[in-house]
């Protein structure tokens, strides 16, 4: 007995629907995208680029910016794979209604208004915050390694720097003088219309590495000297600070920082702005994504990027971030040890906010502790105690199972796996710190986007 079948009608003309909107269901994600940056977002630094009147009509603003943040949505993060789905998905074509981008296009609208789009982020927090999903009660901050684009093995040491880029001028000098020697007979090999000394191209090349190589040496030891500089700065006015205290003590001073750079210092050719760093996957060519996620509904309420590889010094600008974007701050902030330090807990203490920060071992803490209060038991008011960090151990251990110290894992790590597990975004496609801190407030913005649209209502 043979069985019956659906007809499968390849080769029938199909009527389309009367409009791309019906290309996918209505409570679909796109139509929230795209009524989200068509109603509620302000695309005027945008659309005030747009002056002249001279050659082909660009693709609407509003539709490009839906259309990245709806690719960014859906873990497409590269214009080709974005124009391809443009074509292909019927998601996307009810988007662009049928009239899809190249994807240079779209490349060249990202690179002119990556500042603008970026800016997008806080205007999507406040309908977040609008929509009852930000409440300041408890936000963890937290920071994450993710590859730049860029390989750790095209880095180079500053040490090895002026012996490579040596060796590679020696060897193009090498050929040149035999090049000039050989004129004649190159002449002749080459043909009367060439002169016969041109440089091969692996010359070129080589020509033009050293003179990489010497700009990143100069370039760390600039650095280098910024570095020292601004550390010799910071002892002066600590010891100014310490003398108006009356805290000074007599002793041998501080031997000066270096303005020469560590002979391991590394500069990466493809990226040089960006920088090794250890992660999960061992030492990676890198940046540092930092986010302050809220406790309501893992909003993203701050973000940035650093090339730095430790988290202390974000602290601070972070917490001033929130403010900013929110104009209050958080009631309570939790974070782990990466951020502990004396200033930083100083600083929280004077901008009232109920902290739990992670100590670590913090061992210099606990000796300071016990040297100030050997210190304070002989009547030595000028003792340096650094007691904020051995308080805030107190006050962790204090709190038990119950305290939102546990808070400082529950909320950054979840919103990091959505971001680098579930939406696949591992590395950077740009590079340079500017460019960078644009692409991680795009993925920052998106993630809100998706929160907005399965929690609530930004209407």
């Amino acid at each position: 007995m043979s069985k019956t079948f659906r007809d499968w009608k390849i080769d029938e003309p199909q009527l389309l629907p009367a409009s791309v909107q019906d290309f996918v269901a209505k409570d679909h994600l796109a139509h929230f995208v795209v009524s989200l940056v068509s109603e509620q977002l302000d695309l005027a630094e945008i659309t005030a680029s747009y002056a002249s009147e001279k050659g082909q009509p660009p693709f609407h603003p509003e539709m490009m910016v839906a259309l990245l943040l709806y690719a960014y949505c859906c873990a497409i993060y590269s214009s080709r794979r974005i124009a391809k789905a443009c074509r292909e998905r019927v998601d996307f074509m009810c988007i662009v209604a049928l009239d899809p981008p190249d994807f240079r296009t779209i490349s060249d609208f990202r690179k002119r208004h990556l500042k603008a789009i970026s800016g997008l982020f806080v205007q999507v927090l406040k309908l977040c915050e609008k929509a009852g999903l930000v409440k300041l009660g408890h936000v963890a901050l937290d920071g994450t390694k993710i590859k730049a684009n860029a390989s750790k093995h095209k880095a180079m040491s500053y040490d090895r720097m002026e012996g490579r880029a040596a060796e590679l001028e020696a060897e193009v000098s090498q050929w040149l003088t035999a090049a000039e020697a050989a004129d004649r007979e190159e002449d002749q090999l080459h043909g009367a219309n060439k002169a016969g000394d041109e440089m091969p191209d692996w010359v070129a090349d080589k020509k033009k590495r050293a003179e990489k190589i010497r700009a990143a040496k100069a370039a760390l030891e600039a650095e280098a000297r910024a570095a020292a500089e601004a550390k010799a700065t910071a002892e002066a006015e600590a010891q100014e600070r310490r003398k108006a205290e009356g805290r000074s003590k007599a002793g041998k001073p501080a031997t000066p920082p270096s303005p020469e750079p560590d002979p391991k210092a590394q500069k990466n050719f493809t990226d040089p702005e960006s920088r090794i760093m250890k992660s999960k996957d061992g030492f990676v060519q890198a940046y540092n994504g930092q986010a302050a996620v809220d406790a309501q509904a893992q909003i993203i309420v701050a973000q940035d990027v650093t090339q730095d590889a430790v988290d202390y010094r974000q602290l601070v600008p972070m917490v001033d971030a929130i403010e900013t974007n929110l104009g209050r701050k958080p009631e309570q902030l939790s974070t782990d040890s990466g951020y502990c330090s004396e200033a930083n807990l100083e600083a929280l203490e004077s901008r009232q906010i109920d902290a739990y920060v992670a100590t670590g071992r913090a061992k210099d803490a606990v000796a300071g502790m016990a040297k100030g209060e050997a210190a304070a038991k002989a009547g030595d008011a000028s003792a340096d105690v650094p007691t904020r960090v051995e308080a805030m151990r107190e006050k962790i251990k204090a709190g038990g199972h119950g305290s939102p110290y546990r808070l400082r894992k529950q909320l950054p790590e979840p919103v990091f796996g959505q971001i680098k597990q579930a939406r696949g975004f591992r590395q950077f496609l740009m590079r340079g710190i500017e460019k960078v801190r644009g692409e991680w407030a795009i993925i920052c913005t998106t993630h809100n986007i998706l929160k907005l649209a399965y929690m609530s209502d930004p209407g």
